[in-house]
């Protein structure tokens, strides 16, 4: 076997960034020519301020992101560190003076990967994508108003990220857990330039049957009545959340109506006790 034949069967242990663009589908074609645009000036600005050069880089494009690896001679640290403030500072850039600023969302994992003549792939791939695309990442993005979240792999945190370095803060980063096509996985998440981000808690992910047989019953209820009911915990984006540990939403809403979980008429969430639960709303 020779050697070219023997690195496409080889895999090589490297650094998987997933970037993404928020919203991406909400662009009309010239300007998903200009947010791609933006989006490789700030990556390849921030590749040349780290220092990290570009053979030791493999990059394809993606559409609406990019999907890179880095070669294993790079340390981790300098991708985690100071090619992270890079981006976030060449983001902001960008956005200035921007009416829609752009929004990445940034998957990292460090795993076995495999390169062919078409690009890489492997399981480290795939996680590495997976986390760029949760539903957390997306609703930390929109919710905290910022411009980059990053999410990294457990190993990845518990590797690198745990033991601080040149601009690596562990204590900004929070975890959560995160159920993929490939089971249930710990996340962490990190807004650069902010504190550790507050992560909602799920509601408890088998509830007993007593629990189950009212959820139904309230749901055959308000299905009659033409309202909505929601037990356990408020979906939001395909997640469960909830404002604590053992906290649950009941929204009830006769005549409401609501759209991506912005009600546009009057509703009552949660339950009224006492003197008011008596009053006629």
């Amino acid at each position: 076997m020779d050697h070219d034949a023997m690195d496409l069967t080889e895999a090589r242990y490297e650094l998987v960034i997933s970037v993404d663009a928020r919203r991406s589908g909400e662009y009309d074609d010239v300007d998903k020519q200009r947010m791609r645009e933006r989006i490789y000036r700030v990556l390849e600005a921030a590749f040349t301020h780290a220092k990290v050069a570009r053979d030791a880089v493999h990059m394809e494009d993606r559409g609406d992101g990019v999907l890179l690896s880095v070669a294993g001679r790079i340390a981790v640290t300098r991708l985690l560190g100071l090619w992270m403030v890079e981006v976030h500072e060449n983001l902001r850039d960008e956005n200035r003076g921007l009416r829609v600023p752009l929004g990445l969302r940034v998957g990292m994992h460090v795993g076995p990967v495999r390169h062919d003549g078409r690009g890489i792939s492997g399981r480290a791939v795939d996680l590495a994508c997976r986390l760029a695309d949760s539903p957390l990442a997306r609703r930390l993005l929109d919710a905290e108003r910022a411009d980059l979240v990053l999410v990294t792999s457990q190993s990845l945190y518990e590797d690198v990220v745990s033991s601080g370095g040149k601009f690596i803060e562990p204590a900004h980063y929070s975890s959560a857990r995160l159920e993929l096509k490939e089971g249930e996985v710990t996340a962490w998440f990190h807004l650069p330039g902010r504190p550790a981000p507050e992560i909602p808690t799920a509601a408890p992910a088998a509830p007993d049957a007593d629990r189950v047989d009212d959820a139904r019953a309230a749901d055959d209820v308000d299905d009659a009545r033409g309202g909505d009911h929601v037990d356990d915990a408020r979906r939001v984006d395909g997640e469960d959340r909830a404002d604590g540990p053992g906290a649950h939403y009941t929204v009830h809403g006769d005549m409401s109506q609501h759209s991506d979980n912005v009600y546009q008429q009057p509703v009552h969430i949660g339950r009224i006790t006492g003197d008011a639960g008596r009053q006629k709303g």
